[in-house]
């Protein structure tokens, strides 16, 4: 059974999203970030906005904010449930499988290793890269100094944990939830990608 159902966890600014859409283009197979919130919208009817605020971050001030200006995502008063995020979850979740079933991609994050989990095509692998290294990237990527960096990161990664832990009841970066945890910061992107590449191709021989 070949492994092609790739999914990538990553830390903020361990370049996980790069490093996933090169993996993609090597294959020449679908590439999936932000892509399958739009699939995700269109499949569901929920708004695309509604969508990305909610993306991988529970956010009960998001809520509270939608309950006090629902037009701005396009709801009313009347139409607004209080489980947006369980209904936001569950279409992701569902685009998901239904991306896996049209068959070889690459998705990153939004727990796409749990909701495939039963998969027997899925390779599961995690990018990970020390605080230091991480605090330069997010710096020079968005122009701002290292202690910036330093609480961004620290927000993004606890999102991502949340929502993870959350809806999957099990824990974000756990050994037993991924088959390859790869330091992106011991060689270049493209080496990275070149180590993931070759690992995928050894066990699908």
């Amino acid at each position: 059974m070949k492994k092609k159902i790739i999914t990538v966890g990553r830390q903020f600014g361990s370049n996980g999203r790069e490093i996933g859409k090169r993996i993609a283009a090597r294959f020449d197979i679908p590439f999936y970030d932000k892509e399958l919130l739009t699939k995700a919208a269109k499949a569901s009817g929920l708004s695309e906005n509604l969508l990305k605020n909610l993306d991988e971050k529970p956010n009960k001030s998001f809520l509270y904010n939608l309950v006090m200006d629902p037009y701005n995502y396009g709801y009313s008063n009347s139409g607004y449930q209080m489980n947006l995020s369980q209904q936001a979850f569950q279409a992701t979740y569902d685009t998901i499988k239904s991306i896996a079933n049209e068959g070889p991609c690459v998705i990153v994050g939004r727990c796409a290793d749990y909701a495939l989990r039963h998969n027997e095509k899925l390779f599961r692998t995690f990018i990970f890269a020390p605080m230091d290294e991480r605090i330069k990237t997010i710096a020079n990527r968005f122009n701002i100094n290292e202690d910036k960096a330093k609480i961004l990161i620290s927000k993004e990664d606890k999102g991502r944990a949340s929502y993870y832990n959350y809806y999957t009841s099990q824990k974000w970066g756990a050994l037993e939830s991924y088959d390859l945890f790869v330091n992106s910061s011991l060689l270049s992107i493209d080496d990275t990608v070149d180590y993931i590449v070759s690992y995928i191709e050894k066990i699908n021989k």
